[in-house]
């Protein structure tokens, strides 16, 4: 194993699962931290993007060159963000045999193989980002949970589209599988298009009966490529973070020589019977609220658990924001104790 020691047990790809009880009733659901109004500090970083970063991503598009590769550039410097004391990072680049594995493992203080792993895929608009540019959220969300994040590296659009971001993350969890790691031992977790990947792993899981992940955690996630009702959200409240066209701009780019609409792409309508316990942390002033929306109701439609929340005054990724955001804090401390509660129900199953 790539951290620690090895796991005896090692997970076997299309075994039968054991029946498992309704996640509704089993699941104990820590108290709901969401507050009922904004903080302060809150409030200063909506006014600062609104009035900094959206004005420029009103008027730049970003998936050509130059603009690109500024954004790029611009977005790594988030990589200087310091991650939280006694992280330990360490690069992987291997081929897994079903595929190159590319990423980093962050291990925050305290935080114990022992316990799992969190798998989690980061954003961008499937354009930008990189281990990088999420190497401090992740080492939060390590200690959170208590396990070691890998964060993968995958290839990025427009150089590389669908299906090859996908493709990179299953390839990561086979390779979690194939190093020990029991598929109930993973969690896994994506921000922005970060989450549609991680609905797109679950989907994919699904349709090759792969043993699933013992829960997922969603932030603010990008889901319906269309972008259908991001006009309509944003001239009833702007977005202080995402400009419509942008994110449209970025999914159109995702999806290459495939429709936005495809069947492959949509996984707000992928069958979601087998889906692991889902929590969605978004705030109220994303033009993307309706995406986080929908995939609630796709979920529990399908019998599964799945718990929404929404964080007054909040932007997008506001979990990514905690060293100067307190409900960013706070909600990574509930991710801690929602996986918990999600792993302890599916070991017991």
């Amino acid at each position: 194993m790539t951290t620690g020691e090895e796991v005896a047990v090692m997970a076997r790809p299309g075994r039968a699962e054991p029946p498992v009880a309704p996640v509704e009733v089993l699941l104990d659901q820590p108290p709901s931290p969401v507050p009922t109004t904004p903080s302060v500090q809150s409030r200063a970083l909506a006014h600062l993007l609104m009035n900094g970063l959206r004005p420029i991503g009103d008027r730049m598009r970003i998936t050509r060159n130059p603009a690109l590769h500024l954004v790029r550039e611009a977005f790594d410097t988030v990589g200087w963000t310091p991650v939280p004391r006694g992280t330990k990072v360490r690069v992987v680049d291997e081929d897994s045999g079903g595929g190159a594995v590319r990423g980093a493992w962050i291990t925050g203080r305290g935080a114990d193989d022992g316990n799992g792993v969190l798998l989690h895929l980061h954003g961008g608009g499937f354009v930008f980002g990189s281990p990088r540019t999420h190497r401090h959220f992740a080492a939060a969300l390590s200690i959170a949970t208590g396990r070691p994040a890998f964060l993968v590296h995958y290839r990025r659009a427009p150089e590389h589209p669908y299906p090859a971001a996908a493709d990179d993350a299953l390839a990561a969890y086979r390779w979690l599988l194939a190093t020990g790691y029991r598929a109930e031992q993973i969690v896994v977790a994506g921000d922005s298009a970060g989450g549609h990947l991680t609905a797109s792993l679950l989907a994919e899981l699904s349709r090759r009966r792969l043993p699933m992940p013992a829960a997922a955690v969603l932030f603010s996630p990008f889901l319906d490529l269309t972008g259908a009702e991001l006009d309509d959200r944003d001239a009833v409240r702007r977005d202080p973070f995402v400009p419509p066209q942008r994110a449209r701009e970025c999914g159109q780019s995702y999806a290459g020589e495939l429709a936005v609409d495809s069947r492959r792409l949509d996984v707000l309508s992928a069958p979601k019977r087998r889906w692991p316990p889902l929590l969605i942390q978004v705030g109220d002033t994303e033009c993307l609220l309706g995406d986080s929306e929908r995939m609630a109701e796709s979920v529990r439609a399908a019998g599964g658990h799945c718990e929404l929340q929404v964080w007054p005054g909040q932007v997008h990724v506001f979990p990514a924001f905690y060293p100067v955001v307190p409900e960013g804090r706070a909600a990574i401390r509930y991710v801690g104790d929602f996986l918990r509660s999600a792993a302890a129900v599916t070991v017991a199953a």
